[in-house]
C-alpha cells in the first residue's frame, strides 16, 4: 500500500530530473552581440527548442528584411523563418503584404508598414532587431523613384537610422557589376549605394551577387518569353547566372557567421559562364522548342524604342537601362577564360583567380569559397522553370542533367 502511494512521489521526481536535464544550455546556445557604438550594451541571443531548428523553435534572433516581397527577399524570409527566426517584413501596400501571411509561425513574421523616405518608420522597423537586410533595390526608373532614390539614398538612409539605433549588424545587397564609370545608370548607383550604406555603417556586409534565376526571375522567363531581348548584341555578351536559393542560402548563412561576414564584401557569381546565345540554346534543348528567329535591333534603336514605351506605359516593360546593361558582360569572366576545363574552376571562380574588384573600402573581395558554399549550375534546375513552356504532347518528357553533388562534410562558419 506505500509503495502505491509513493508512486506519484516518483513520477513526480521523475518529471523534476528530466526537466532539469532539457533545461540544460550550452554554450553554442549564447551568442553575444556586438554594435558599432562601443558604449551600447551587448545584447546576448539564446536559442530554444529543437538544435536542429525547425518552425516551431526560436533561433534568438529578430531579423528585419528590408525588400522582403521582391524575388530575392521571399526566399531570404523563408530560409530564416526556419530556423525559428523572428523576422520584421516591411511593407509597402496591402498588396505586398497579402503573400507573407504564409511563411511562417504566428508571431515570427511581422509585417510593419514603412516608407523609403520616412525615416521614423524604418526606425520602427528596426529597433529591436539584431540584424538587418537591405535587398531594395530598383533596375528600372518611375516617376517617382529614380535610380538614385532607392539604390542610393534610401540605402544610406536604413544604414544611417540602423547606425543611430546601435543594431549590431547591417547586410546589404548589391549587385555584381556595381562600378563607379559603368555605361549604366544602374550599376553606378549601385555602386555609390554601397559608399552611402559605409559612410553611415562602416561595418555593414556588402553583397554582390550576379543576375539570379529561379522560378519568377527576369531570365530563364524573359528569354523564353521575349527572345528578341536578348539577340542585342548579337546575343554576346557574358553572364555568370546564380541561382537565387543560393544566393539566398549565403545571406542566411551570414546571419550566424560575424566573423565571415562583418565588415566584408562578398561576390557571388553563377559557376558557369553563358552567353545569352548558349542560354537560349539550353532553353530550346528543355523547352523542345526551336531557337527564336528574331533580328538583332540595333543599340539606337532598341533605346528609342523602350524610352517610348517607358513614357506611354505606367507598368515597368524594358528599359533603356536595361538596352545598356545587354551589352555588359559581368565583371570575373577573366577566370573562364583563362581555364576551358570547367573542373578547375570551383565555387564561380578559378582558386587562382584574383578578381580585380574590390570592396568599397579596398578590402579583399571574399566569394563562395569563404562561405563553404558550392552554387548550382543553371543546366541543374532549367527545367523546373521552363516545364511550362513546352507542349502539351512533350511536357512529360525527362531531362537527365548527368550531375551529381557529393555530400559535404559538416562545418559551421564561425
Amino acid at each position: 500500500m506505500a509503495s502505491i502511494r509513493m508512486q506519484p512521489v516518483l513520477r513526480g521526481k521523475g518529471v523534476v530530473g528530466r526537466r532539469s536535464i532539457l533545461a540544460t544550455r550550452s554554450a553554442h546556445q549564447l551568442v553575444v552581440t556586438s554594435s558599432p557604438d562601443p558604449s551600447h550594451t551587448p545584447k546576448p541571443i539564446i536559442k530554444y527548442g529543437p538544435p536542429t531548428g525547425g518552425r516551431s523553435s526560436d533561433s534568438g534572433h529578430t531579423v528585419t528584411v528590408f525588400g522582403c516581397t521582391g524575388f530575392l527577399g521571399r526566399y531570404l524570409v523563408q530560409k530564416l523563418a526556419r530556423q525559428g527566426t523572428q523576422v520584421i517584413v516591411p511593407y509597402r501596400d496591402e498588396d505586398e503584404k497579402r503573400p507573407l501571411k504564409i511563411m511562417g509561425d504566428l508571431g515570427q513574421i511581422v509585417p510593419m508598414e514603412w516608407d523609403a523616405r520616412n525615416a521614423d518608420q524604418i526606425a520602427e522597423c528596426v529597433k529591436r532587431s539584431d540584424v538587418v537586410y537591405n535587398l531594395v533595390g530598383r533596375d528600372w526608373e518611375t516617376r517617382n523613384f529614380k535610380y538614385e532614390d532607392v539604390n542610393v539614398k534610401a540605402a544610406g538612409l536604413i544604414a544611417e537610422v540602423s547606425a543611430s539605433l546601435n543594431v549590431p549588424r547591417l547586410v546589404h545587397v548589391s549587385h555584381l557589376n556595381a562600378h563607379p564609370d559603368s555605361a549604366s545608370a544602374f550599376y553606378r548607383s549601385k555602386y555609390h549605394g554601397e559608399r552611402a550604406v559605409r559612410d553611415a555603417f562602416p561595418t555593414a556586409t556588402i553583397v554582390r551577387p550576379s543576375q539570379m534565376f529561379g522560378c519568377e526571375d527576369w531570365l530563364l522567363n524573359a528569354i523564353a518569353q521575349y527572345p528578341i531581348l536578348f539577340k542585342l548584341n548579337e546575343g554576346k555578351t557574358k553572364i555568370l547566372p546564380v541561382h537565387v536559393m543560393d544566393v539566398a542560402g549565403a545571406l542566411d548563412l551570414m546571419l550566424n557567421a560575424p566573423v565571415t561576414s562583418v565588415a566584408s564584401t562578398f561576390a557571388l557569381p553563377g559557376p558557369v559562364l553563358h552567353t545569352y546565345n548558349s542560354l537560349q540554346s539550353l532553353i530550346s534543348s528543355i523547352t523542345l522548342n526551336p531557337i527564336s528567329t528574331a533580328p538583332t535591333v540595333p543599340k539606337p534603336l532598341a533605346k528609342a524604342v523602350a524610352t517610348a514605351l517607358n513614357r506611354g506605359i505606367w507598368w515597368p516593360t524594358v528599359s533603356p537601362d536595361e538596352i545598356e546593361r545587354k551589352y555588359i558582360d559581368d565583371l570575373g569572366i577573366e577566370a573562364f577564360q583563362e581555364s576551358s576545363d570547367l573542373s578547375k574552376i570551383q565555387s564561380g571562380w578559378a582558386e587562382s583567380y584574383k578578381p580585380e574588384m574590390k570592396g568599397i573600402d579596398g578590402e579583399e573581395v571574399k566569394g563562395w569559397k569563404e562561405l563553404d558554399m558550392t552554387p548550382d549550375p543553371i543546366e541543374d534546375h532549367a527545367i523546373k522553370y521552363l516545364r511550362r513552356y513546352r507542349a502539351a504532347t512533350s511536357y512529360d518528357i525527362p531531362v537527365e542533367t548527368g550531375k551529381h553533388k557529393p555530400p559535404k562534410a559538416y562545418h559551421v562558419l564561425p
